[in-house]
């Protein structure tokens, strides 16, 4: 059986992201992830999208910008 979920922690590992920025992007909407009981999952299904998003979109124009709009 496939894992459905990924603790953050997990999940900043699999993206590359530090945890606090995966966090805060979580918090900002800008990366879905489930609470339940005071601590956020990540859905397995968020990743691979995040994944397929990156493989087919076009890089963003403005390179200061960092925010995790692909993933969203």
């Amino acid at each position: 059986m496939d894992q459905r979920f990924y603790t953050v922690a997990e999940a900043a590992h699999l993206l590359r992201l530090s945890e606090p920025t995966l966090y805060r992007a979580i918090r900002n909407g800008e990366f879905p992830a489930v609470k339940i009981r005071g601590r956020y999952t990540v859905p397995a299904k968020a990743i691979d999208q995040a994944e397929t998003d990156a493989m087919t979109s076009a890089p963003d124009d403005d390179p200061n910008d960092d925010r995790l709009r692909s993933v969203a």
